[in-house]
């Protein structure tokens, strides 16, 4: 465990709070840059995906909150904390980060010009944070009814995007390699809406039809319609407990492929989806 750098932690937490005031979501990051607390299911033989359900601390960005009693509780337990991350997707401002990395060996600031020269969109003045390592962190925002999926140099060589489920380290945060900070000018502006051309990029290409009915009855149907209607934050939960009736009703195998397709519609990564039916079958006694 990392040594305390109390100074350190208190700049992080009032920085961090500071954030929460304007709306934003934060979590206490280590000076590795990755949360401060450490997931409560680490030991866990086989663990079940948790996105906070538990009730413990350690889930990441799903700890993320705006409550100033909750964010010192959480910096309270992480006392080695030195920064803080935004969580990226949340209301009010459902943040999207266009992070332009320098560590490719591309310019990713020009790669983005080109883009909105071809693409017929300006990149807005909006908030911009400076990294340790020369690279540049966009703040933008994104309508409430889309998700935008993290990305790493898929829109461009250089250029990673932090969507829902993602973070953006704070300004003010102090890692192994140095302070980031608001770029001069930018840190009285609040998000800029992101482009329409540009957001239509950072989307993944529309699935072309979604999952055929099983062919087991209308029961199946019902579960395959329980998970595709599963928002943000449920979507494991309702994959699980759809799985399992299905295996304690006979039909597991045969809705293991169409409870996949729903998943992945809602916006879970295949192997999520799977390790969560599996779970469902070994709960209820069945060979995954």
């Amino acid at each position: 465990m990392a040594t305390p750098d109390r100074q350190a932690t208190t700049l992080a937490l009032a920085h961090a709070l500071s954030a929460a005031e304007r709306g934003l979501a934060v979590i206490p990051l280590s000076r590795t840059k990755l949360p401060a607390l450490r997931s409560p299911h680490r030991d866990d033989p086989d663990p079940t995906p948790c996105h906070g359900e538990c009730g413990r601390l350690g889930h990441g960005v799903y700890d993320a909150s705006t409550d100033p009693v909750r964010i010192r509780e959480l910096f309270a337990a992480a006392p080695w904390a030195t920064g803080y991350g935004l969580a990226c997707g949340l209301p009010p401002y459902h943040l999207i980060g266009v992070d332009l990395d320098t560590k490719s060996g591309t310019d990713s600031s020009a790669t983005l010009r080109e883009l909105a020269l071809r693409h017929l969109f300006t990149i807005p003045e909006t908030v911009v944070v400076l990294t340790p390592s020369g690279g540049r962190h966009l703040w933008l925002t994104g309508p409430p009814d889309t998700v935008v999926p993290n990305s790493a140099g898929r829109l461009a060589p250089g250029i990673d995007i932090r969507g829902a489920g993602g973070y953006l380290v704070g300004p003010g945060s102090r890692t192994d390699h140095g302070v980031y900070t608001t770029a001069p000018g930018t840190a009285h502006l609040a998000p800029a809406p992101c482009p329409a051309s540009l957001l239509r990029l950072l989307l993944p290409p529309p699935r072309p039809h979604p999952p055929a009915p099983p062919a087991s009855g209308d029961h199946g149907r019902g579960l395959v319609q329980f998970v595709l209607c599963a928002h943000e934050g449920q979507r494991n939960t309702r994959l699980f407990w759809a799985a399992c009736r299905a295996y304690e009703n006979g039909i597991g195998p045969a809705l293991t492929a169409p409870l996949t397709e729903a998943a992945l519609h809602t916006g879970l990564s295949e192997r999520e989806a799977r390790a969560t039916i599996a779970s469902a079958a070994r709960m209820t006694g069945h060979r995954p």
